[in-house]
């Protein structure tokens, strides 16, 4: 028997694409997943936002990374993230436009959970969310 977690995990999406980012938030809708989804338009601004002490905010433990970003790339993030003690264990999924096999060697590298090329179908996108919501709704994390 499964039994849920009753307070929905938070998802940090790194995105600067506005279409991009109103794409996840239907592809969400369309498969029913209410976790709470909180946007960073690069990845200092996503840094500041992990960072933040604000005893209210809820921290994210899976992001949904874009690599091709201003002020801070995804590869840059990702480099930062797994520098920092308390950032280090985060699910990364890597969703990019970026086919290089460099970027791909970097980001296993930099151990991502998986890496999405979009554009997708809106069909297809809407499935690879709903692959993605049962991952992270049958793993376990630490609190």
């Amino acid at each position: 028997m499964l039994i849920s977690n009753p307070i929905p995990m938070t998802i940090l999406l790194v995105e600067d694409d506005e279409v991009d980012i109103m794409n996840v938030k239907r592809a969400f809708k369309k498969n029913n997943i209410s976790n709470p989804l909180l946007v960073a338009h690069n990845g200092i601004e996503a840094l500041e936002l992990l960072r933040s002490k604000a005893v209210d905010a809820p921290k994210p433990k899976i992001v949904l990374l874009d690599l091709n970003m201003p002020r801070m790339g995804g590869i840059e993030f990702l480099k930062e993230i797994r520098q920092d003690q308390e950032l280090s264990a985060l699910s990364v999924f890597i969703m990019t436009t970026s086919n290089e096999d460099g970027d791909k060697i970097d980001a296993f590298n930099l151990n991502v959970a998986g890496y999405i090329l979009k554009p997708l179908s809106m069909d297809r996108f809407i499935a690879a969310v709903s692959t993605l919501n049962s991952y992270w709704t049958l793993c376990e994390f630490p609190e």
